[in-house]
Parts: C-alpha cells; sequence; structure tokens
C-alpha cells in the first residue's frame, strides 16, 4: 500500500490525539507522562497552517495511520527557516516503513514552505527513530544527557539536524 498525505482539519484531532497518547507508555517518543485530551492539544493544532507549519495526515486506504507536524524552531523570527518535524505512526501501522515515505515527503516541500534546516528532537534510546533519521542523513547536532526523567529513569535527548 502507498501512503497518501493530506493536510489535517480540526475534525482529524482526536484521531491525532489518539495516535499520539499511544506513545506516551512506551517512554519513548514524547516526554508527556500522562496522555493528553483533544482541549489540550487545540492551540498547537492551531499553530499550524497550509503555507508554512503543515500538519498532514498519513493515509492508507482512507484511514489515518499517522501524522507529521512542522513547527516553529523557539518562535523568533531569526528562525523563521528553520522547522522541528515530528511524525507519529499509529501503532497498527509501525513497521510498515511509513516513517521512511513521511520523510521523503516533507523533504519534497521544503523549498515551497521556505525551510532551509530541518531538526529532530530524539531520545537516545528510540533506536528506531535515530536510526530511520540518521538513513536520511540527519546528523547529531545536540546530545543533551539524562534531560529528561520518566519513572524514574534519566533519558538522554538528542538533537538531530539537516540542512537544505
Amino acid at each position: 500500500m502507498t501512503p497518501t498525505f493530506t493536510f489535517a482539519t480540526i475534525d482529524d484531532l482526536p484521531d491525532i490525539v489518539r495516535i499520539y497518547n499511544q506513545t506516551v507508555p512506551t517512554r519513548q517518543s514524547t516526554a508527556d507522562l500522562e496522555p493528553v485530551s483533544v482541549d489540550d492539544r487545540r492551540e498547537w493544532f492551531a499553530g499550524h497552517n497550509h503555507e508554512h507549519r503543515p500538519l498532514w495526515l498519513i493515509k492508507l486506504d482512507d484511514v489515518t495511520a499517522g501524522w507529521i507536524s512542522l513547527t516553529d524552531f523557539y518562535g523568533r523570527e531569526a528562525y523563521k527557516h528553520t522547522v522541528e518535524v515530528s511524525i507519529y505512526i499509529d501503532e497498527n501501522y509501525r513497521g510498515h516503513h511509513l516513517g521512511n515515505a513521511a520523510l521523503t515527503f516533507v523533504e519534497q516541500h521544503v523549498n515551497e514552505l521556505d525551510i532551509q534546516t530541518i531538526l529532530a528532537y530524539i531520545f537516545g534510546h528510540n533506536t528506531p527513530s535515530l536510526g530511520l533519521f540518521k538513513k536520511f542523513g540527519y546528523q547529531e547536532w545536540a546530545h543533551l544527557p539524562e534531560v529528561a526523567e520518566m519513572d524514574g529513569v534519566k533519558r538522554d535527548l538528542d538533537i538531530l539536524g539537516k540542512k537544505f
């Protein structure tokens, strides 16, 4: 199956939150320690737009299998060409190379979105995500040792980056 990518609408927010919340108990992809609600994510959703900071759904046969978010880095004008990318895949579709398809899709749109740099914030123990981004040429630009604590375990955060 070949995935398709569509812009998310506010009606998609429950699916986006559901997929995000699947990752909370894994302690691998998010620093949230408790599930979030749709209401919690409304302001975050509103920070996206089609022209510069899109939020895309990853669809397989019209089913939402994941999503991609591009958000501002640091929120200052001097960083307007730099984004943080987030990719979340529904647990039922992991291992189907949707991360590869998602990064390929994002990189095809950097010029029209006026993006020069993409950053990915990845926990040091998230081997699958680190491998995915490194496969696409992202390099470790920062290693923040033990900056997160989850369930009494200190975790590293790596910042990977790529210039376009």
